[in-house]
């Protein structure tokens, strides 16, 4: 069966929309009281910034489905993998980012975004996209051996994602958590930055042909140790350069301007460093 770009669209059309809808029915099953209405068009906007989060996750995962599982042998197989990989990415989209955002916040989170908490809004969406991005890279394949390789770089990727963001955060003397959840929306916009430009640069590190394990493990290894290269970013390029500061190793002027003045300008600047770099290294790794 050729291959046509009308082929391809209907399929990522109907993956998308199965996977939103299988989104949200899981949602009502672990929250029996949220809907799309009363999440999107009610008074908290931080429920709504969350589930933003997690329909781009979505977009993204599907998106990957249908480039890496049609390849136009025949319907059958094609919807198939399709619909394998969909679940498979969708099911790990929705288990470790919540696992994540445990790990971000504790139990805390539900009470923070109940009460309208913006900044943990932003910051569980932004989480979400993260997991999106790495996901979207690690489902990959159409056959049973793509799945179980899918499994081991996804466990991967998540485990290095959450050690990279969380070493990067201890240049930070505040604490993430507890800024976000006294509702400091620069902390979370600070931190939303970090996790999607790891989260880029790592998914980047997932792409390439699988060949063997020394090779795949080298090379994974290799591109995200890049990610240390934020350091510099925030230290010197934002901190000395943009800001004028004096240079430190550790905290200074910009943790300042996040943690005491909540500074949502200086943290969207710090954030858009982070990101900007990342698509760099993305785009010429």
């Amino acid at each position: 069966m050729e291959l046509s770009t009308g082929y391809v669209a209907a399929f990522g059309g109907v993956t998308i929309l199965a996977m939103l809808i299988a989104h949200r029915i899981l949602r009502r099953i672990l929250s029996p009281s949220a809907t799309p209405r009363a999440e999107l068009l009610g008074d908290n906007r931080a429920h709504a910034l969350r589930e933003t989060g997690d329909v781009l996750a979505v977009f993204l995962v599907g998106a990957a489905v249908v480039k890496n599982c049609v390849h136009g042998e025949s319907l059958s197989t094609d919807a198939i993998w399709c619909a394998a990989f969909a679940s498979l990415g969708l099911l790990l989209l929705e288990v470790t980012g919540h696992l994540g955002l445990l790990l971000l916040f504790s139990r805390s989170l539900k009470a923070s975004l109940d009460r309208g908490n913006v900044a943990a809004g932003a910051a569980a969406g932004a989480h979400y996209v993260a997991t999106g991005l790495l996901t979207s890279r690690a489902v990959a394949g159409s056959d049973l051996r793509g799945i179980g390789l899918s499994l081991v770089f996804f466990a991967l990727a998540q485990v290095v994602h959450q050690l990279l963001v969380a070493a990067f955060r201890m240049l930070t003397t505040y604490d993430d958590a507890e800024q976000i959840e006294g509702e400091n929306l620069a902390a979370a916009i600070s931190y939303a930055g970090v996790s999607l430009a790891v989260a880029t640069i790592v998914a980047r590190a997932l792409e390439g042909d699988f060949v063997d394990w020394p090779h795949a493990i080298a090379g994974f290894g290799l591109l995200s140790a890049t990610a240390f290269g934020l350091y510099p970013v925030r230290q010197l390029l934002v901190q000395s350069l943009v800001l004028g500061g004096r240079p430190s190793i550790r905290g200074g002027d910009l943790d300042v301007a996040i943690a005491r003045d909540r500074n949502v300008g200086v943290a969207a600047l710090e954030a858009t460093s982070y990101i900007g770099t990342a698509a760099a290294v993305a785009m010429l790794a």
